[in-house]
């Protein structure tokens, strides 16, 4: 089973057609199933009303929401010996930690250069 985790970026260039978003979009095609963490909907609702977008985001529905069920110290602290990146994209990658049991097991999907790095140190796959 193909599984990926997806940041908030990647959903923001989808929704305003930015040129990467095609190969994007069928890129997340070919998972089985794609996670994110629930902070997705509030950056990706916060960036469509910045730019007077609003709309619909009932798409998301074919996500599979990461939810943690106790605090994430050791993971962030894990993320955070890797490499610095700012709170929200430390939580996400914190989640992705959370959710693999091998990093190297799971895709972690982002247009961010800094967290692709980071998340490469921590072993996911790109």
């Amino acid at each position: 089973m193909k599984i990926a985790y997806v940041d908030t970026s990647c959903l923001v260039a989808i929704a305003f057609g930015e040129p990467e978003s095609d190969d994007l979009a069928r890129r997340l095609g070919g998972f089985d199933e794609i996670f994110s963490s629930n902070l997705l909907e509030a950056e990706l609702r916060a960036a469509l009303a910045r730019e007077g977008a609003g709309g619909d985001v009932e798409w998301l529905s074919w996500l599979t929401w990461v939810l943690p069920d106790r605090p994430l110290s050791r993971e962030i602290t894990r993320v955070m010996t890797a490499g610095y990146v700012r709170g929200a994209d430390l939580w996400h990658l914190a989640c992705a930690l959370y959710l693999a049991q091998a990093p190297r097991d799971l895709a972690f999907i982002t247009l961010d250069e800094k967290q692709a790095t980071v998340s490469r140190a921590l072993g996911f796959a790109g």
